[in-house]
């Protein structure tokens, strides 16, 4: 559940179709995303989820999808997330734990939530899954609003 602290800032919260509206936007304009073939499944207000196959151009010398996809696919949820609100954030920094590796051919969903907010700060976690449920990686990313909202 997201907690909101907005102190000395007025913060427009979005509502759901408004969070959905703005993540379509973004995901239209997301080259990355449409080029490694990333699906857009669910934003609120707060929370977004999105999957991605894993391909034989992401396999590591392992033969497993390298870290790096799965890093990528959580800082996207989290970038849907953090941006939801309307108000245009980015990443102020983030951390990754890797539990284990995707597979050849297997879709991996990341699912990221706000924590807290204050301010201009946010703070968001998203756990990256495995068909079968198991936890691939867990992220947490720091945001920060800058002037600006995001263009739908």
């Amino acid at each position: 559940m997201s907690k909101r602290n907005d102190d000395a800032e007025s913060v427009h919260v979005a509502t759901d179709d408004r969070a959905l509206e703005i993540g379509r936007a973004m995901h239209a304009r997301d080259t990355v995303a449409q080029n490694l073939g990333v699906i857009l499944e669910e934003v609120r207000a707060g929370y977004a989820r999105v999957s991605m196959p894993v391909g034989e151009h992401m396999l590591n010398g392992h033969g497993t999808a390298h870290g790096g996809y799965s890093f990528m696919l959580a800082d996207m949820a989290f970038s849907y997330a953090c941006n939801s609100h309307g108000q245009m954030a980015f990443a102020q920094s983030a951390h990754i734990t890797y539990m284990t590796f995707g597979r050849l051919g297997e879709v991996l969903t990341a699912i990221s939530e706000e924590k807290s907010s204050a301010g201009r700060s946010g703070v968001y976690d998203s756990t990256v899954y495995g068909e079968d449920g198991r936890v691939v990686a867990e992220f947490r990313g720091l945001s920060r609003t800058v002037k600006g909202r995001v263009e739908t």
